[in-house]
């Protein structure tokens, strides 16, 4: 009964992060192997135990959905789609232990870029124009690193955008989670067709994850884009401090 409470409780907070910033599988993934899930099982069932609550949230923002970067929805939905397979195919066939020294590093960057993005990308938007295959090509790679491990990429997307394109993060919030569920939805199917998936706990998990994402997408049409910031960079600066320690600590 005590890892269910866990399970489910993390699962209503990782579902209500992703709806406003992301990084949810940050409290997901713990909680599953606190519950005894390996760790390879735990972050495959993260994901699947997760896809229901972005799903929802998707559903709430969908009259909110625009251009990302500039581009239009379909050829960067496309793009996700086909990085979110190659993802989880490359998560299912080969060793994580490289890339699990590389995410931290890859944290910072994103955390880096959502701290300076206001500043340095009115700069960088003056000198380079950035055109419609360099932003499918960004999202094929954020695709990738959604398939194979997830945690932070709702951010990253973010930290991109908001460089690309200078829009706020409340603006941004809508596209961010279709992309993530899109890349989730391709990386779901890999994984339950492999066998891969710990059900009773990720239906426990899940469970907590709907009512959170679907609460947290409706917290997040309402709440002043400073405040969503705000907690989105603080999000990423302890999210990359936690990954420093699991890597190197």
């Amino acid at each position: 009964m005590s890892h269910v409470a866990l399970l489910f409780g993390a699962g209503l907070l990782g579902g209500l992060m992703n709806a406003l910033a992301g990084g949810g599988s940050f409290v997901t993934l713990p909680a599953l192997i606190a519950a005894g899930v390996p760790a390879v099982g735990a972050n495959v069932s993260s994901t699947v135990a997760l896809y229901p609550g972005g799903a929802a949230s998707t559903w709430v923002y969908r009259d909110r959905l625009n251009r990302v970067a500039g581009v239009p929805i379909r050829p960067a939905l496309a793009a996700t789609l086909a990085g979110g397979l190659i993802g989880a195919l490359l998560l299912l066939f080969t060793p994580g232990a490289v890339f699990d020294r590389l995410l931290p590093w890859l944290l910072l960057i994103a955390t880096g870029a959502l701290v300076l993005g206001p500043r340095v990308g009115p700069v960088l938007r003056r000198r380079f124009r950035v055109g419609t295959r360099a932003v499918i090509a960004i999202q094929l790679v954020l695709g990738i690193y959604g398939g194979y491990f997830g945690g932070g990429v709702g951010l990253m997307m973010l930290a991109a955008w908001s460089l690309l394109d200078g829009a706020d993060v409340k603006a941004l919030n809508a596209p961010r989670t279709l992309m993530v569920t899109a890349a989730n939805t391709v990386a779901v199917i890999c994984f339950v067709v492999a066998g891969a998936v710990w059900w009773r706990e990720t239906l426990v998990l899940g469970a907590g994850a709907i009512l959170g994402g679907y609460g947290g997408a409706r917290l997040g049409r309402v709440l002043p884009a400073p405040v969503i910031r705000g907690a989105t960079v603080a999000l990423a600066v302890t999210m990359t401090l936690v990954f420093f320690f699991r890597a190197y600590g």
